[in-house]
């Protein structure tokens, strides 16, 4: 989705993050398995289920086994 943990909490912050439907606006909110997360990016929106954590931070390609991806539309 996004490269660094500042521009994700922006996301949040500006009210582009939905949680299992639910507009999230703190950052720090606790996501768990089974969350469907909702993100509007520039011109797309994401719908991804998670389906894991990992004990270490990895690369994007390690990211992608940690959610399903529901549905991704551009807009």
């Amino acid at each position: 989705m996004v490269k660094a943990r500042t521009s994700a909490a922006e996301l949040v912050e500006k009210g582009h993050v939905r949680v299992n439907g639910v507009r999230e606006t703190s950052p720090g909110h606790a996501i768990k398995i089974g969350d469907v997360l909702t993100i509007a990016l520039d011109r797309a929106v994401r719908v991804m289920k998670v389906i894991a954590f990992s004990e270490r931070r990895g690369d994007a390609s390690a990211a992608r086994v940690l959610y399903e991806e529901l549905q991704a539309r551009n807009s």
